[in-house]
């Protein structure tokens, strides 16, 4: 059972900064009309995907919700291929196919990128049944936000990881807000965390504000979980600045709750420390963020000059290719090989 290489923080604070800055430039992008459909952006948020990623290790599995672009650059992703993506160019993590809510990168086990809220979670217990079966020593990580707890899927796939005992974390990111309706209005409970207790499931509460309690609450249930196979649940509490996509105002909210968790800024409480404890000096944080600042600019220009996905490929990866069949004698081929049926000729869509 190896154990993850413990992640210098600086660099960390480094990824942090990249998140952040990455997500400004989607936001000016989308603005500009360059990106199209939906967008929700994770500025506030960064202390969560970072937090975690520090504690496991990189051939474990990451799957999550639609407010995706972070968890793929903390996984390694390049900030080039993402803004691709969301730019529906070919050089795109998803080839252009995908767009802001499906970012998908199998090399470093980034699974998703899901648009419908909580459909995910089924799909991370069968990854974990799946490691599990195959007896090998990963475990999954399963990201949602609170407005997910309340669907059916949630609860089937919390029942069958219980069961099964499976190596899944399931990772609530709490920013109080299902869209634009607050936790006190759509959750029963007070305690998402309590969710857990219902199917037997250790459950913790994190302050996802604070980097380092999210990497160290997350380092001690992923290796509790290595050590003997079981499933847990995080309440990791946090906000989001903007609102929950760029079409929205986020007027159902105050200016002080607002400015409360500003003051509370993951990155800034993370440079604190990091300046308290001397390890880091203000011309390094300037360095770090002019360097983040620089790599999402790039990305800009990058997804800008990147190719556009060609017609052709329109009907890749939505039909299912058929398996190669022997054709009966004087049998057609034309309808027979295409791909899941595929779209009607023109011929037979006049007839």
């Amino acid at each position: 059972m190896s154990q993850p290489e413990q992640r210098d923080e600086v660099e960390m604070l480094s990824l942090m900064l990249l998140i952040r800055r990455f997500e400004e430039r989607a936001s000016q992008q989308y603005q500009a009309q360059k990106i199209g459909g939906f967008c929700h952006l994770y500025i506030g948020q960064e202390a969560v995907v970072c937090g975690t990623v520090a504690a496991v290790r990189p051939d474990d599995y990451l799957i999550t919700a639609y407010r995706d672009h972070a968890h793929a650059l903390a996984r390694g992703t390049s900030a080039n291929a993402c803004m691709a993506e969301l730019f529906g160019k070919a050089t795109g993590c998803s080839r252009g196919l995908g767009g802001s809510m499906h970012y998908f990168d199998r090399e470093h086990h980034m699974y998703g990128g899901h648009a419908i809220v909580a459909a995910h979670v089924p799909l991370a217990v069968g990854m974990a049944f799946a490691s599990k079966y195959r007896a090998e020593d990963r475990v999954t990580l399963c990201f949602f936000g609170d407005g997910a707890i309340n669907q059916g899927s949630f609860h089937e796939a919390l029942n069958l990881a219980a069961l099964y005992k499976l190596p899944v974390v399931f990772i609530c990111e709490n920013n109080l807000f299902a869209m634009g309706t607050s936790v006190e209005r759509s959750t029963s409970l007070k305690e998402i965390v309590d969710r857990a207790e219902g199917y037997d499931i250790p459950g913790t509460v994190i302050d996802g504000m604070n980097f380092r309690e999210v990497r160290d609450k997350l380092s001690g249930i992923v290796g509790s979980i290595r050590g003997d196979p079981h499933p847990a649940f995080a309440e990791i509490r946090t906000y989001r600045y903007r609102g929950h996509s760029m079409s929205d105002p986020a007027s159902y909210r105050t200016k002080e709750q607002l400015e409360k968790y500003r003051l509370d800024d993951p990155i800034t409480r993370l440079r604190a420390q990091l300046a308290r404890e001397e390890k880091l000096t203000n011309e390094q944080f300037d360095r770090l963020d002019k360097e983040a600042k620089e790599i999402a600019l790039a990305s800009v220009k990058f997804a800008e000059e990147s190719p556009e996905p060609p017609l052709e490929k329109l009907y890749d990866y939505t039909y299912a290719m058929e398996p190669a069949r022997p054709r009966a004698q004087g049998e057609n081929s034309g309808e027979a090989n295409r791909p899941g049926g595929g779209p009607p000729s023109k011929e037979k869509a006049s007839a």
